[in-house]
């Protein structure tokens, strides 16, 4: 393809008396070679009436360029073979943690898989690339939906769509299947956060999850709730991250699948001031150790799914987000300012101004009092001492 110049293309009238005279009055054609997956093929394109041969070329000079025909891309394109959207989706998947641009962590690419196997690969899969456009996505839609989908759920899968597709390049970086996407056309929902269902839990029920949760999971739940950590950042605690007597946390880390990984953005990498009712109880459960705090039998992270399941035989069936809400109501309703919430929730600045006052969240002293006057929102239960007793000599056992 490098060394082609580029067509022009001929014109020519088959209808014309005379060959050599342009005839205005008889329609013009075109033709110029295609380039195919099974090799070059000469392609005839009607031009209509023009008054003269220069008029014709020109207009032959305008589809070639319109149709993109002498275009490198257009060319790797046509002459490739066929890649099915399942092959591609295989590549795209791969790819994701390696990449060198924003790499993708193991929680989301397992999502993104989940979401590939579930719904995009049974009904796009054996379609080439190129038949993947607003039509067939239009079909998934309607599948999604006839299956009582969430518009948000719909949005996130055919977001997936639209990255496979766009991870098909040439060797120059250009997309090699370009689209325009109609959202109107393909009925896709407009998400109304407004209707979104977020999870949440009052004080009572929260007491009643810290009073009935197995006792290998209470401080681990009474944490999220004094804190607002992310289940992967409350399982990747080390009793190292802990300072100033346990009051304060510093967050470096999650854990997902029982395997360590950086947290989830970078403002989730932050200092959370623990109420010093909860920092009464850590500080006899702290050990002088880089251990996790919240371990296996032989020292490895806990499984999220199992302490999810030990939260639902409470019989209180909310996910850990609705323990961090929590959190976040506890924390308004003392009418802590709203930079120091982002800060322990691990949220991005909201403004401007919030920049402008980062030293205040660099100010133990600031950060403390607001923590105390917020304090934990809920009732810390009898039983936790014992049980950290308990869970410490389980744990030196298994060293």
């Amino acid at each position: 393809m490098k060394r082609r110049s580029g067509q022009l293309g001929n014109v020519f009238q088959p209808h014309a008396k005379n060959s050599q005279r342009w005839a205005p009055e008889s329609p013009a054609y075109g033709r110029v070679w295609v380039d195919t997956p099974s090799g070059r093929v000469r392609k005839t394109v009607p031009l209509g009436l023009c008054l003269t041969r220069t008029n014709a070329r020109q207009k032959m000079r305008e589809y070639i360029e319109s149709q993109g025909i002498n275009a490198l891309d257009r060319f790797e394109e046509s002459t490739t073979p066929a890649t099915t959207f399942k092959q591609q989706a295989n590549r795209w998947v791969e790819s994701l943690p390696l990449r060198r641009r924003r790499p993708v962590k193991p929680s989301t690419v397992a999502g993104w898989s989940h979401c590939l196997d579930r719904w995009l690969l049974p009904h796009l899969g054996d379609k080439p690339l190129s038949e993947v456009s607003n039509g067939a996505v239009r079909e998934l839609v309607e599948v999604m939906s006839a299956a009582n989908l969430s518009a948000k759920t719909i949005v996130n899968n055919v977001a997936v769509v639209k990255m496979v597709l766009a991870s098909a390049v040439t060797s120059n970086g250009e997309a090699i299947h370009p689209r325009t996407w109609n959202h109107t056309f393909i009925g896709l929902p407009i998400v109304d956060r407004s209707a979104q269902e977020r999870q949440t839990v009052t004080q009572a029920q929260l007491q009643t999850i810290l009073a009935n949760v197995h006792t290998r999971y209470t401080l681990l739940l009474a944490m999220i709730s004094g804190t607002g950590l992310r289940i992967g950042e409350a399982l990747g605690v080390r009793h190292s991250d802990f300072k100033n007597e346990c009051r304060v946390l510093q967050i470096s880390r999650s854990v997902w699948g029982g395997k360590p990984q950086l947290p989830k953005t970078k403002n989730a990498m932050r200092v959370i001031d623990v109420p010093d009712e909860l920092a009464k109880v850590l500080r006899e459960y702290i050990k002088q150790s880089d251990d996790y705090l919240f371990a296996s039998r032989n020292g490895t992270p806990l499984i999220d799914r199992n302490v999810l399941k030990a939260l639902h035989a409470t019989g209180v069936k909310v996910g850990f987000h609705a323990l961090r809400r929590y959190r976040t109501e506890t924390l308004r309703r003392a009418r802590v300012p709203e930079d120091l919430i982002r800060l322990w929730l691990g949220h991005a600045s909201g403004s401007v101004t919030d920049l402008y006052a980062e030293g205040l969240r660099n100010d133990e002293g600031f950060r403390r009092e607001w923590c105390e006057r917020a304090g934990l929102g809920f009732v810390l239960p009898n039983g936790l001492r014992g049980y950290t007793n308990v869970v410490e000599i389980k744990v030196a056992k298994s060293a």
